[in-house]
């Protein structure tokens, strides 16, 4: 058998299941349930099929059937209203792409603050108002009659497919009836007490996406579903209704929607000056913006002008949209740092930010039902290979003054194992590395894979290439092994350490011999080992010992892992042992009798901003340590490049800084460092050591 089956056997359970989240369904989380965000919640605040969480989708069980079992009326009515469905949730999601898409929407931005996991959250249930209106729609449509005149009954059914005229009569009914009513509404809506039992829920997104104009409370979409009926009912009562009515106004009302709530202006400068009329005809992002964090001004549903007519057009308006269509409003600069990651497998490409909301706003973990989507994130992946070719930026954060990004090498993590790839990933990486350094970045972080030692040297590579770099190239590692090294008790005597003569292993090991533990480093090679040693202080060259078994490690409590084990292999290992990991995948959890430490990560400081999705299977707020080390280089402003091996002798500053920039180290068990300044009982290895320097 393939000595790696283990191993690939492993990173497919690993992708399935997580130690933080545990057993879970598709239909439930502990992240993404819809908050309440209005001040005082009122009467009808939550949709009836609320407590259903995922599975209100169930709701569109009985339309499916009704095609499926050729149940459908004269109109095809279940058969429409379901196609539909389907093509606002394919616009919702496009649009969600192009706003978060930076290559694309970046230059014309117009709110600089950033989108949060709160935010995320109480838009969760942004889709609800499809459920309703598909049901009050359906609804009005099987009523027996709708209005009767002469002795002749007449329903809301019986439609034609097209109409022209009709179409027209829609346009006006919504521009004068639909119009004028939502603005009067809107305003009702930002009185106090209806702003403060339902409306300031939507407010509470101060930068919106494309998706915030449908995140409302039930009262309020009942409200609105009424309004915007009117042109749908209208055009029926005079002749002109047809099922593509059906389709303009309610895929076109959404698009609408989308455009006001999109945080990057699309109207190009040319066209309000070629047509200056059509600015009191149609709002643009910008114009809505304003009323989001203006909050008292610019009303209107899509026509500006009931502003005008009404008084509350913010004088502001077009200066606004000016400097945001001529990318002024929210300039482009480089960023402070970048911090590079990389796919994990094919299914991976769904969690990037701008591909899926919820989905990246949780900690990766694939369900079996998502293997189904594995065609369309191959070709995902293809067309990402084919159409960029490059790193691309995949998110960006806010850190105090720091502006952040997330970079993404276009490769998964199997094909870094792949001799024949390791050309053309490291020129994705080094491409980056010289554009980032002539934009001006400070620091430009290494994570997981990008950085490995076989690959480039631990980033050594990019350095030697190009010796005049300005800026600092970081593997992070140094945090890495300190991160490891704080969840090692206190008064540990005793340490096996498997992967021993890796970059984080080698720095692990001398650490821990300077400090006077016996260190056992499982290794095969000698001359690695004798490398290892030379690289100790005189005095410390003892309590190095090299062995070639794994048996060795049988009286030792306190096993240093950096390579995989296998079931076999972790049975040598005495009861009450502790595995301190920084192997990918983790280990199994086989021994029930011993303690498995987490991947070494960090919480994010308060002060973080922008983060609104996860590092892969990190929690939220939760980074790698690698990329705690790239931030932390960069908010102390060090000149030095980190690559290739670790400066074991620095561990203790690194972490001294960590801590004092706000950075918390994610705790696995009671014993270990919990939080600022609380400590276990019986400490750490790194914090008594860093005591006695101190």
């Amino acid at each position: 058998m393939w000595k790696g089956a283990d191993r690939v056997a492993t990173w497919v359970k690993a992708l399935r299941t997580t130690k933080s989240e545990g057993n879970s369904s598709i239909f439930s989380s502990k992240y993404g349930a819809a908050q309440k965000a209005a001040v005082t919640p009122g009467l009808l605040y939550e949709f009836p099929w609320e407590p259903l969480g995922g599975a209100k989708y169930v709701l569109f069980l009985p339309f499916l059937y009704i095609i499926a079992a050729g149940l459908d009326d004269s109109d095809s009515w279940a058969f429409h209203m379901m196609g539909i469905v389907a093509l606002r949730y394919l616009q919702a999601q496009f649009w969600h792409f192009i706003s978060r898409n930076h290559a694309i929407s970046g230059k014309t931005r117009v709110q600089a603050r950033l989108v949060d996991f709160a935010q995320v959250d109480r838009e969760a249930n942004w889709d609800d108002y499809i459920i309703l209106q598909l049901y009050v729609a359906t609804a009005v449509h099987m009523l027996p009659w709708l209005y009767c005149y002469q002795g002749t009954c007449y329903g809301y059914r019986d439609f034609p497919m097209f109409h022209g005229k009709g179409l027209l009569q829609l346009l006006l009914i919504h521009a004068g009836p639909t119009e004028l009513i939502y603005y009067w509404l809107h305003r009702a809506l930002h009185g106090h007490s209806l702003y403060a039992k339902y409306h300031s829920h939507h407010h509470a997104s101060f930068v919106t996406e494309p998706i915030s104009g449908s995140a409302h409370p039930f009262m309020e979409h009942l409200m609105y579903t009424i309004n915007f009926a009117i042109p749908l009912v209208g055009t029926w009562l005079v002749g002109g209704a047809s099922i593509t009515m059906l389709y303009t106004y309610l895929l076109g009302f959404d698009l609408m929607n989308i455009i006001g709530h999109c945080n990057f202006e699309i109207f190009p400068v040319w066209f309000f000056k070629a047509f200056p009329f059509m600015k009191y005809l149609i709002y643009t992002p910008s114009f809505h913006s304003l009323h989001h964090s203006r909050v008292h001004t610019n009303f209107c549903l899509f026509m500006p002008i009931y502003d005008y007519l009404g008084g509350t057009l913010d004088a502001k308006s077009w200066d606004l949209y000016f400097k945001a269509a001529e990318g002024t409003a929210v300039p482009e600069r480089a960023p402070d740092a970048i911090f590079l990651g990389h796919g994990m497998d094919v299914l991976s490409v769904f969690h990037l930010p701008f591909l899926s909301r919820s989905f990246s706003a949780k900690p990766y973990k694939t369900q079996p039902w998502m293997y189904v989507l594995w065609p369309l994130a191959l070709n995902l992946l293809i067309a990402m290979r084919v159409f960029v070719g490059k790193v691309f930026v995949s998110d960006k954060h806010r850190l105090g003054k720091l502006e952040l990004q997330t970079w993404v090498t276009p490769a998964c993590a199997i094909e870094f194992f792949f001799k024949g790839q390791w050309t053309r990933i490291n020129s994705y990486i080094e491409d980056a590395i010289v554009k980032a350094d002539k934009a001006g970045v400070k620091v430009f972080g290494l994570g997981a894979l990008n950085k490995n030692e076989a690959l480039n040297g631990g980033g050594a590579l990019f350095v030697k290439n190009n010796p005049h770099l300005k800026m600092r190239v970081v593997h992070g590692n140094t945090l890495t092994a300190a991160a490891v090294l704080q969840k090692i008790p206190a008064g540990t005597k005793a340490a096996f350490i498997l992967g021993a003569t890796s970059k984080l292993g080698r720095a692990i090991s001398l650490y821990l011999a300077v400090r006077g533990v016996k260190c056992t480093l499982l290794t095969l090679s000698k001359e690695r080992f004798d490398k290892v040693v030379e690289d100790c202080p005189k005095e410390f060259r003892g309590n190095l010992v090299r062995t070639e078994k794994i048996s060795d490690g049988s009286s030792v409590r306190t096993w240093v892992v950096g390579r995989f084990l296998t079931n076999k292999e972790q049975e040598n290992a005495p009861g009450g042992t502790t595995f301190h990991q920084f192997v990918v995948p983790m280990l199994p959890e086989v021994r029930r009798d011993c303690n498995y430490t987490n991947m070494p990560a960090f919480k994010l400081p308060v002060e973080a901003q922008g983060f609104k999705s996860c590092e892969m299977t990190m929690d939220r707020r939760h980074v790698h340590a690698c990329h705690a080390g790239a931030l932390v280089h960069a908010l102390e402003g060090w000149e030095n490049h980190e690559v290739g091996p670790i400066d074991w002798e620095r561990i203790d500053a690194v972490w001294l800084a960590a801590r004092k920039n706000g950075f918390e180290l994610v705790s696995d068990e009671p014993w270990i460092q919990l939080s600022s300044g609380s400590k276990s009982p019986s400490g750490s290895m790194g914090s008594s050591c860093m005591e006695e320097n101190n």
